[in-house]
């Protein structure tokens, strides 16, 4: 691995289920457990031609948790030029340079650097939260961006999703319940076929905090699935077992 450079407030982080390191900042970003839960989620081509796209990167969380999974190439969009840096050098730092490329920029410019109908899988962890005029941010602008829709919002990122996408090719995004049937009317809008639904629970008898959804760009109609909930403690505040698993591996 390369020694990475850290600028003020930065550390190096680990996944220790996949011995990936991260650079991380809480001043700037530092990605949580739903990028985990992403990454796991997503089923990726295992072949070397294969190409995967994960849209608001942020520190490049995601691209790196997935790198496992597949030998193919992975490319990273982050708008925020702090955060992509911080992604570049932990994709540096992971030894991935050959595999895995961060794009800095707009996502809705993102045919700059890949072709329209080239992809064959993308994730998405975009911000949860609509930016509305009552809308209270976080006065620190890295995390407003990351939480709020201020730089794009939903209906850009579904449309830019299956714009990407190839024929049958698969799309995996993370966001709040509450947001769901917003999610899935883009997505029948935008030829993506919601295929399957995992709510995600922080504790057992709270409600679910988190959906995850697969769809594949011209499936057929119906045929939705829901999987089990995902439960993140159990009932002593430990982790459940699947949770800790995909942080620290099994013993």
């Amino acid at each position: 691995m390369t020694t990475p450079d850290l600028q003020a407030g930065e550390r190096i982080d680990q996944l220790y289920s996949q011995d990936i390191q991260i650079i991380q900042s809480p001043e700037v970003f530092a990605f949580s457990l739903d990028a985990v839960l992403l990454a796991d989620f997503a089923k990726l081509p295992p072949r070397q031609s294969s190409q995967t796209v994960d849209l608001c990167a942020g520190n490049g969380a995601v691209g790196l948790f997935m790198s496992s999974k597949t030998r193919g190439r992975i490319a990273e969009v982050e708008i925020q030029p702090r955060l992509a840096d911080m992604a570049r050098r932990s994709v540096a730092l992971n030894g991935l340079t050959e595999r895995v490329a961060v794009y800095e920029g707009d996502l809705a410019q993102v045919n700059q650097w890949i072709p329209k109908d080239s992809v064959d899988v993308v994730t998405c962890n975009p911000p949860y939260f609509e930016d509305l005029p009552d809308s209270q941010k976080n006065p620190n602008q890295y995390l407003a961006i990351a939480r709020h829709e201020i730089t794009t919002n939903l209906a850009t990122v579904v449309q830019t999703t299956s714009g990407l996408l190839k024929m049958n090719g698969k799309a995996y995004f993370v966001h709040r319940p509450d947001r769901l049937l917003q999610l899935l009317d883009l997505m029948t809008a935008n030829r993506l076929a919601p295929k399957r639904i995992r709510l995600v629970h922080p504790k057992p008898g709270k409600e679910a905090n988190m959906v995850l959804v697969e769809a594949i760009k011209d499936g057929k109609p119906g045929g939705l699935r829901f999987l089990d909930p995902l439960i993140v403690y159990d009932g002593h505040g430990e982790y459940s077992p699947e949770v800790k698993a995909l942080l620290y591996g099994t013993d």
